[in-house]
């Protein structure tokens, strides 16, 4: 089970479940529970593992410029490019966070677990001590 500990950074705005429901359908999946409470929350912003500090990733909010600045790094810009700029990166997983240096973290297909994508060795590993 991930449990998500926050350190508020770049993105304390929250969402609407409109958003967050496009969003799901773009990527053809829901999120898991606990990282749509933390979207709504806080749409972004940084959360922290064992292994790195990560900037999540928010969903699209085009309520205003503000927030469209805000949120054009979203999850689902993210995703299509981590498909479509990484080589190894796993066709149907979703980013949701960076570290900044490449490594991502993913949801992987048919999972709710948030998993680590090491982009030097291409492989999805355990996350240790996540918190969003």
């Amino acid at each position: 089970m991930t449990s998500l500990r926050c350190r508020i950074g770049n993105m304390a705005y929250p969402v609407g479940d409109p958003q967050i429901r496009e969003a799901e359908a773009r990527l053809g999946r829901a999120l898991p529970a606990a990282l749509r409470e933390r979207l709504t929350r806080n749409n972004g912003g940084t959360v922290s593992s064992a292994e790195d500090d990560w900037e999540l990733f928010p969903v699209w909010d085009p309520t205003d410029r503000r927030t469209m600045r805000k949120t054009a790094n979203h999850v689902v810009a993210e995703t299509h490019q981590a498909r479509t700029r990484w080589t190894g990166f796993p066709p149907e997983a979703i980013a949701i966070a960076s570290n900044g240096t490449g490594d991502l973290l993913v949801l992987c297909a048919g999972s709710d677990e948030i998993k680590l994508w090491r982009h030097e060795t291409r492989k999805v590993v355990p996350v240790t001590s996540l918190t969003l």
